[in-house]
């Protein structure tokens, strides 16, 4: 661990007699002094300011020997001011609990097998919180094969900001409060017609049965479809979302999608689809395409107006040469999404309102987890999309995915 971090306000040390200048193999003078033979010291080419954490080296005394500057950018300190002070005068950590981690840690005349300490939360003194993880560089006092006690030779000390971690506990949680919200009501309806029908089944006609039961099933489907977007979800932050590919007709997935819509109550004068000539073979995931194509017409019909126009035309993807790719735009002639709010449509929860007062992002059961869920699968087909202003007015989703293989 001691050879690992160089201070930066020290140079490397070159033997004496090295020139400053040596010939490199086309004959050229370079000013770089060669790399010595045999195994190179890491502590000889990594500084402690370009690591990416923060880093307090102390000595054997507790003095600080190295502060870099993502310390110095956590802490607020400044390393020429703090170099040569006690670590613990500096640092002063203290847990959740207000307890002074220096005295029941005592990593100086602890155990002597210790080795480091797992990262945890602790605060400095004005309440700044950081994330704080701690190794310890002992002497090796081996000797004849007895084992003796190991004192601290170096304390390393790796600071990380916990604003990361704030936030990903904040989109858990919101998570957590948008699924039990979006459950509740569901799960009420399917508990309360059960044990109405359960307890008075006699009283109601046929055609109350059945206007209960279709409820009771329109609620478990929504459960069904909440459940599985936190599935997605789940697959998409953890990288795990696989693609199945098969040869897809995509503009008959659309007439699929359309024709579904239409048998669920829409007006079939409200769809219009565009194929235009030139269409590779494609080699996709025909459910994941389903699933992309039934949100983006789902979020037009909510939240758009007028015709909802699908168009699908062959396209390359940017920086490709391969011009086998197929786009699929999506769009409506409603009020549109204004640029500003454009970049922020594809993240979890954004439900913001547009000029018209609907909202956008909210498709199924309102939880603001389709279009990011869209975008976790047409980037699992290594593929773009956006959103932008329709050639008509409206807002147009498009996105482009590459034809792919039988073999990917």
């Amino acid at each position: 661990m001691d050879e690992l971090i160089s201070s930066r306000a020290s140079s490397i040390p070159q033997p004496a007699g090295t020139p400053a200048n040596t010939d490199t193999a086309d004959g050229q003078v370079s000013g770089v002094s060669p790399l010595p033979e045999g195994p190179v010291p890491i502590g000889s080419l990594v500084f402690a300011d370009e690591l990416p954490d923060g880093v307090v080296v102390a000595d054997e005394a507790g003095r600080i020997i190295v502060f870099n500057r993502v310390a110095a950018r956590l802490t607020g300190l400044d390393p020429a001011e703090v170099i040569g002070k006690f670590v613990f005068d500096v640092l002063p950590l203290r847990d959740a609990e207000g307890r002074d981690w220096w005295v029941y840690a005592d990593p100086y005349h602890g155990l002597p097998t210790r080795t480091r300490h797992p990262e945890r939360s602790l605060y400095l003194a004005d309440g700044t919180e950081i994330l704080v993880s701690i190794g310890y560089v002992r002497e090796d006092r081996t000797r004849g094969g007895a084992r003796k006690p190991r004192p601290v030779k170096k304390l390393v000390i790796s600071l990380r900001g916990a604003q990361q971690r704030e936030r990903l506990e904040r989109s858990r949680a919101e998570l957590v409060s948008t699924v039990a919200h979006e459950l509740r009501s569901p799960l009420t309806s399917v508990k309360g017609f059960t044990a109405t029908l359960l307890n008075k089944w006699g009283r109601f006609t046929d055609d109350q049965k059945r206007v209960m039961l279709e409820t009771v099933n329109a609620d478990a489907d929504r459960v069904t479809r909440l459940i599985t977007e936190l599935l997605d979800v789940s697959r998409i932050e953890s990288g795990r979302m696989e693609v199945h590919r098969q040869l897809v007709d995509v503009p008959d997935r659309a007439r699929k999608i359309i024709a579904g819509r239409v048998a669920a109550g829409d007006a079939e004068d409200r769809f219009r689809l565009e194929v235009l000539e030139g269409l590779p073979e494609t080699w996709l995931d025909a459910d994941k395409i389903d699933q992309i194509l039934g949100n983006l017409v789902e979020n037009a019909v909510r939240h758009g107006a007028g015709i909802v126009t699908i168009v699908v035309e062959p396209a390359r993807l940017e920086g490709e040469d391969d011009p086998a790719a197929v786009a699929v735009s999506v769009r409506d002639q409603g009020e549109g999404i204004s640029p500003e709010v454009a970049p922020r449509v594809f993240r979890q929860f954004w439900r913001a309102k547009p000029r018209g007062g609907s909202r956008r992002g909210q498709h199924g059961g309102g939880t603001g987890l389709g279009l990011y869920i869209v975008k976790g699968l047409v980037e699992a087909h290594s593929g773009t999309i956006c959103v932008r202003r329709a050639p008509g007015g409206g807002a147009e989703f498009r996105f482009t995915v590459p034809a792919g293989t039988a073999a990917a």
